[in-house]
Order: C-alpha cells, then sequence, then structure tokens
C-alpha cells in the first residue's frame, strides 16, 4: 500500500459533515481515527494543538486538496486580499465543479492539481470553466510545473504554483489571460441562485417574467439570454460576490489550518462559539 493510500483518512476529516460534528458534538470517529493514527500523547493535548500536528503533516508529507484550498485561501483572498473579497468552492459549471472562485475586481477560477492528481480531465474541466468565467489558472506543484507549461502553453490559462515550503512561487507562474471567447449564457445562468438571476433581470428589464411555476425557470433563462453577454457577466459576478457572509470580527479568531473550512460553511455566531469550545478542550480519547 502507498503512502497516499495509507494517508486517505486525511481527505475525509477536513470536511463540513466532520466539523459539525466536532462543533456540535465534540466527536467523531474519523476525528478519533486521525487522532489515533497521526498524533503522540494525544491525551495531553487540546484539539487545537491536535488539529494543528495533523495539518503539519499534512503539510510535510500529504498535501491533498483541502491542503490547497486552504492555502489559496490564506495566501491570496486574506493576505493579498481582504475579507470583503469573496471566494467560492464547489461550484457545478459544466460537467466539472470549479476547486476555487476569487472574486475581486475580476473573478478567477482556481482548478486545483496536487502532486496526487492526475491531468486526465482537465482539458475538459478548462473547457466548461471559461463558459462561465473569462479568468482560469491551474493550480498546482512544483514537480508538475514544466509539465503543466508544456501543456498550457499558447493558451490562456494561467498557472499558479504551491511550493515545497508551501508558499506561492512569485517566479513559477504563468499569468491567466482574459478570455470572453467563450462565455456562455446557459452556463453562466446555472451557476446563479435564484434570487441571483431575478436581481439581474430586474434591474435590466424593470421586471421579471409573469410565467406559472412549471415555466417560470425557462423563462427567466429565456430573458438572461437576451442580456448582452458582458453585460451579463459582469451583473453575475456583482451577485455572486454578496455571498460572502463571513463575520471578520469572528473569523480573525479561527486557527490557519481551518480558514477555508469554516469561510465555505458561512458559520453562524453559534457555530464560532461551538468550534472555539471544541479546540481548546482537552482531547476525549
Amino acid at each position: 500500500m502507498t503512502i497516499a493510500a495509507n494517508n486517505l483518512v486525511l481527505n475525509k476529516l477536513f470536511t463540513q459533515n466532520v466539523f459539525q460534528d466536532l462543533i456540535n458534538y465534540s466527536t467523531n470517529t474519523i476525528y478519533g481515527a486521525v487522532v489515533q493514527q497521526y498524533v503522540e500523547d494525544c491525551i495531553a493535548k487540546n484539539n487545537g494543538e491536535l488539529i494543528s500536528e495533523i495539518y503539519s503533516f499534512m503539510s510535510k508529507s500529504y498535501r491533498n486538496e483541502y491542503f490547497y484550498l486552504n492555502t489559496l485561501l490564506n495566501k491570496l483572498l486574506l493576505k493579498r486580499h481582504n475579507i470583503n473579497t469573496a471566494a467560492l468552492t464547489q461550484i457545478p459549471i459544466g460537467k466539472s465543479k470549479a476547486d476555487f472562485i476569487l472574486i475581486n475586481g475580476k473573478a478567477v477560477v482556481y482548478e486545483i492539481k496536487t502532486e496526487l492528481d492526475s491531468f486526465d480531465r482537465l482539458e475538459t474541466q478548462l473547457n466548461d470553466y471559461f463558459k462561465a468565467f473569462n479568468h482560469v489558472c491551474v493550480v498546482t506543484s512544483e514537480g508538475n510545473y514544466q509539465r503543466l507549461t508544456n501543456i498550457l502553453r499558447d493558451t490562456p490559462v494561467g498557472i499558479c504554483v504551491l511550493t515545497n515550503r508551501n508558499t506561492i512561487s512569485s517566479t513559477l507562474k504563468k499569468q491567466a489571460v482574459k478570455n470572453n471567447s467563450y462565455l456562455e449564457h446557459r452556463v453562466i445562468f446555472k451557476v446563479l441562485h435564484k434570487n441571483e438571476y431575478e436581481n439581474i433581470i430586474k434591474k435590466h428589464f424593470g421586471s421579471l417574467p409573469t410565467a406559472s411555476q412549471v415555466f417560470y425557470y425557462d423563462e427567466c433563462l429565456a430573458w438572461f439570454e437576451k442580456i448582452p453577454i458582458l453585460k451579463a457577466y459582469s451583473a453575475t459576478l456583482k451577485e455572486l460576490k454578496k455571498r460572502n457572509k463571513i463575520m471578520p470580527s469572528r473569523f480573525q479568531e479561527i486557527p490557519y489550518e481551518l480558514k477555508s473550512l469554516m469561510y465555505f460553511s458561512a458559520p453562524t455566531s453559534k457555530d464560532y462559539d461551538g468550534l472555539n469550545y471544541f479546540l481548546n478542550e482537552k482531547y476525549r480519547g
């Protein structure tokens, strides 16, 4: 069995379901199994210390998708931009799901390809993303950089490298170039929630379609398709940016290791309190 296979349980740990259990009940079987496997003398430590040790192991030996996602959020959104810049994750676009979308003045889709991943579906994923967003970038490891450079040569797709020191490289990179030529109304529309596409339609036309519930969605799509594509795209980014519901003062309390997990869970005050209690509590075993 490979090292990667041995560490697969780590992919199950940093998920919304597991941490909702920990926030609400301070216990979870997956968390217990990971602690037993990766931490020594766990009974003497609190949960915050255990999480930190597990994440430290990942940083050296198993940089999975969560590790990349969390690094992107910390290094790009929280360090280079600010908490009011919006980020989205796992957004369905065509037959793909965007790993990370950063929306500031523009929107950039980041497709994560860790050292544990293959590039088998990359072309399909990139083609899908360009139908909904005009900047696309692949995030990968130092070891994959040259291969990826060859694959993406003469394309508008950018490259971002997570270095072996867990920083975003300032030298190993390829700038993402804006490409509006593949944007499609229908694909963009499917990214939006009902209240979002209604806001866009109402602002553009001054009213909403009057159709029965059965036909309402299709009628809204038909109206949306009449909006010039770049205007529809710009309005879409404004709506998507509103999805950021983070409370800045509480979010600062969250440890580095859990920033993206909490950011994308739209936490309530109760969730912040529950997580704080859990992190400071001694491990139950």
